[in-house]
Formats: C-alpha cells, structure tokens, sequence
C-alpha cells in the first residue's frame, strides 16, 4: 500500500452534479465530505465568470459552508476565482457576456476573505492596480485566460497551456516565461487532454517539481455517472474523460485528482511519489498550507483510507 498526505484541491468546479455556481451551502458541505474518500482532503471551490450578483451570491455560500462542514471531510480552505476579469480573446467556456475588465471597483463589489486565489488576465489590469490591490491582501494572483506575455505580480499560471496563446520561438511569452521563472508556480492538468504526454514529460523536465501543481479542473458532472451536462449555460459532453461543449471547445476534466494520479503513475509518466507531491505538497507550499490527512492507497492505485490529523 501507499501513503501519502491528503490531496489539496485548488481549481475545481463540483462534483457528483453539485455546481458551485449554482448550489446550497449542504451541498457544497455534501462535495466536501465526499472528495475525502477520494483523497483530496483540502479544497479551493472554484467559483467562474457570471453575474457579479450570482458570484457574491456563491461567495456567501462558501462561507455558509465553511463554518458548518464536519471535522472529517475535505477542509474549505477558501475559493478560487476564475474569472470574471478575464481576456475574451481566450475565454474558453466563460460566457461572454459577463467577462469585464479588471479594475479595483469592480473586485470590490464581490471582495470578501474567503477569497484566496484570482484568476485574471494581467494585460488588461491598467497599470497591474487591481494586481497590487490583491498583493496587498495577501490573495494570490494567477494569470489564466490571458494574452499576456508579462508575469510581473503574478504567483501562478492557472491550467499552463489552457486559455493562453501558444508557445512561440520568436516572441516573449507567458508558457516559456513560466517555465524558465524559478519563483513562478504553474497549475496542470494532467488528464491527458488538456495536455498531451509528450509536453507534460517536457513540463516534468524543465520545472522544479515543488513548482508544478497538479489541478483536475473536474466540473460539477465529473463522478456523477453520466456522459452529458451543463456547465456555464451550455451543454457539454464527456469524451474520453474530459468534458467538451458542441463546438469542441473543452470545458474541464471529468477526472479528480486520484484519477490523474492512476493515469500519471500506470503509463510510466511519473511515480507514485512524484504524482503525490504535486498534488498535496507543491501547493501546501503555495499557499501556505498545513495538512489536515493522510490517505492510503491500495496497490492498484485507489485510495482506500483516510486518516484526519
């Protein structure tokens, strides 16, 4: 058997058909419990671009669940906000319609502590004022959905390779700026969809591995049994273990973490260990984290036993 920390989970969007964006506080509380038994024991739930209404509305919701979630489930250790201050030109599934520019006034109409990560498009931020306002809190900043080619303020890269412009020999870039940046962290999904073999083993190679963590981007439909959903007011559809929209656009994966972990370990990518440590140590770094579990797994790779500290 193996053992290892408990998984933290810093972007991901439901499971077991509860959405983020659209649930009650016990249910939020049902999902925690639940990704427990599924390894990861601490949580980020990820809220997307919608109304500034119904995201304020998801945030107190969080919080709800937050103070009355039992001692043995997933620790909510704050929320991920992706979006809505993001780039249209690499909006992926986020509806359109809701995306605006980031600026101070508008993050202040749904602030609140809870809120620990902000996924924006630093090239639209004028003068980066919105992000020296979150440095300033404490919150961290992650450039995703993004144009940019400019890493100044940001501590991470939400899903590298997703959302952004593609790699480029000839001019700067935020994948090859992120690679070769020793003090910048980078989100993965390694469902081997987003992300093909071949670049994630480049990926491994080229980044410390306390800098890699790997995210599973699961949707609210991800574990619940079906093939087909709605996620951001569209339907989507799972192939091949990640869900994609009609116009072949991925939306996120369909895997948790222990999934990615199998996959990863079974086709030779990495080890047991190695898998682990992008999964609970790398962002227990990142955010300043304790561990809250420990989580056995049997030989076959499932994780069978959770141990609460």
């Amino acid at each position: 058997m193996y053992k290892t920390e408990g998984f933290i989970e810093q972007h991901f969007h439901g499971a077991f058909g509860i959405d983020f964006m659209d649930c009650t506080a016990d249910e939020v509380v049902d999902v925690a419990v639940e990704m427990a038994k599924f390894g990861t024991t601490i949580i980020y739930p990820t809220l997307m671009t919608g109304e500034i209404s119904q995201i304020k509305k998801q945030i107190a919701v969080m919080k709800e669940a937050q103070a009355k979630q039992p001692a043995q489930s997933a620790k909510i250790a704050g929320v991920h906000l992706e979006g809505p201050f993001i780039n249209s030109l690499k909006k992926g599934i986020h509806q359109q319609e809701y995306i605006l520019k980031p600026t101070i006034q508008d993050y202040k109409k749904i602030e609140d502590e809870i809120i620990k990560i902000v996924t924006l498009a630093p090239e639209l931020d004028e003068n980066r004022n919105l992000c020296k306002y979150l440095k300033d809190k404490g919150v961290k900043i992650q450039a995703g959905h993004t144009m940019a080619d400019d890493l100044t303020y940001c501590n991470s890269v939400t899903h590298l390779f997703n959302a952004m412009a593609p790699l480029s020999h000839k001019f700067k870039n935020i994948i090859s700026g992120s690679l070769v940046n020793d003090d910048i962290y980078v989100e993965l999904i390694a469902d081997g969809n987003h992300v093909v073999d071949e670049v994630l083993e480049m990926v491994f190679k080229l980044k410390a591995m306390d800098k890699i963590i790997l995210i599973s981007d699961a949707l609210p439909i991800a574990h619940e049994g079906g093939k087909k959903g709605v996620f951001a007011g569209q339907d989507v559809y799972l192939n091949n273990g990640s869900f994609y929209n009609t116009n072949g656009t991925l939306a996120g994966s369909g895997m948790f973490q222990c999934d990615i972990l199998k996959r990863l370990v079974t086709s030779g990518l990495l080890s047991f260990e190695q898998a682990a440590y992008m999964m609970n140590i790398s962002p227990a770094k990142y955010l300043n984290l304790l561990h809250n579990a420990y989580v056995l797994f049997d030989d076959d790779l499932n994780p069978v036993q959770v141990n609460f500290i």
